[in-house]
């Protein structure tokens, strides 16, 4: 007998009293079918030497648990009278096969540059054995498609997740996203060596979509734009305008400086001299050496000393004052103002190349001019617009007392302290 699943199929079972006393009999179906086949009626009385027929009905549900292929059937018939004699009655039961797929692709919609990721959910609802293989399918060339695993073999009942890879061949640099369609279709075949046949059961196809996005958003095309326009700017009008306010800078840096008028004595305009200083205020002493001087040229007029003597033209001048102090003593450099001659600094350029720590003292005759402490500044210079008269025979002093040795350029650290002082400013002659 065969059954489809999800039909119903009868069939008949006699019952015969072969005893020699009414009996009542009891019919019950056993083994794989009961669950699914009923006895009608189920218990049947019989005078002696009588018959009775009752049918079988037999109702398989469509589901995965009802295996496809041959299924024993038994009906035990046992007599009320004499259980004894109860028998089995067995015959067998062909179901037939059944194929249905479920199948579900996620997501849908997938965004990337040039691949995505997709999940194709497969069970087998059928009763039998199946080969799966998947079929994509686009109107162009443009997307590649990989099943991992490629062909899966499942069981009645059984579910299984392939993955499914969907790749591009050419990026998307600029513009709007690009939506590629495309569809999966799910073929099922059952086993030929389990099932004695060969058919195949297509499904609907599965629809999905891979928007491949561009690499560079647009946001940054309007970026780029304003940053060439940023860059064009810079090197038609705003480099050309700085480079010219920087030269002309410079050439305003290496012009003379003008005599002010206060220094003017009356005579020829642009020379003289007169009194007055700029300097920082000082601190505390310091500071050895020797002192050495060099002179440069000038021309200039005459002006009054403020002793019934006068001064003549003078001559620019500058002198160098070198320092070499072992640490933790003070020494002391000095340049002396010629006789007959008044100095009138009006430049002053302090160097600590070597970063070293101490104090520097600068003293201009009996006037101390600034003290600076040496771990302040590598170079410090002062200039003044009315020069500051220093008179014959006084001093330029420089004081340096070495706390601690600095390190040059040399990365080593230096022996002991080294300070250079240049004075530079005019060099006139008093007559007398």
């Amino acid at each position: 007998m065969t059954v489809a699943p999800g039909g119903t199929a009868t069939t008949s079972l006699t019952v015969r009293n072969d005893s020699d006393i009414v009996e009542a009999y009891s019919l019950e179906v056993v083994g794989d079918c009961a669950s699914w086949t009923t006895v009608e009626p189920p218990r049947v009385s019989l005078y002696p030497g009588t018959s009775e027929t009752v049918t079988l009905r037999l109702a398989p549900p469509r589901s995965p648990e009802v295996r496809a292929g041959e299924v024993p059937l038994g009906v035990r018939v046992l007599p009320a009278e004499h259980p004894e004699s109860v028998r089995v009655l067995e015959t067998t039961v062909r179901i037939e096969e059944f194929h249905e797929l479920h199948t579900e692709l996620s997501p849908r919609r997938r965004r990337g540059w040039l691949r995505g990721r997709y999940r194709l959910a497969v069970r087998n609802q059928g009763n039998t054995p199946v080969q799966v293989g998947f079929t994509p399918g686009q109107a162009g060339e443009e997307l590649g498609f990989a099943f991992s695993p490629a062909e899966p073999k499942l069981e009645p009942g059984e579910s299984v997740e392939v993955g499914l890879r969907v790749r591009t061949g050419k990026p998307v640099w600029f513009g709007a996203p690009v939506v590629w369609p495309f569809t999966v279709d799910t073929a099922e075949s059952g086993d030929p060596e389990e099932t004695g046949r060969d058919d195949t059961a297509v499904r609907a196809p599965l629809d999905a979509e891979f928007v491949q996005i561009p690499v560079f958003p647009k946001w940054l095309l309007a970026a780029l734009a304003v940053l060439l326009a940023l860059l064009l700017a810079w090197f038609t009008l705003v480099r050309p305008a700085v480079r010219s306010a920087a030269k002309e800078a410079a050439n305003e840096a290496v012009q003379p400086r003008p005599t002010p008028p206060g220094e003017r004595g009356g005579q020829t305009p642009g020379t003289g001299s007169g009194n007055g200083s700029g300097a920082s205020p000082g601190g505390q002493e310091a500071g050895a050496g020797t002192g050495s001087g060099t002179d440069g040229t000038g021309t200039g007029g005459g002006a009054s000393a403020g002793d019934g003597s006068s001064v003549g033209g003078g001559q620019q001048s500058s002198t160098t004052i070198d320092l070499e102090t072992s640490s933790g003593e003070t020494k002391t450099g000095t340049y002396k103002v010629p006789e007959d001659s008044v100095f009138g600094v009006t430049d002053l350029v302090a160097a600590n190349f070597q970063g070293d720590e101490g104090l520097l003292t600068i003293a201009f005759g009996d006037r101390k001019i600034t003290t600076i402490a040496l771990e302040t500044f590598r170079n410090q210079d002062y200039h003044w617009v009315t020069p500051i008269k220093i008179p014959a025979n006084d001093t330029v002093t420089v004081e340096v007392t070495c706390a601690k040795p600095g390190t040059p350029a040399t990365g080593r650290q230096a022996q002991g302290c080294h300070e250079v002082v240049n004075v530079s400013g005019v060099l006139s002659r008093i007559k007398r």
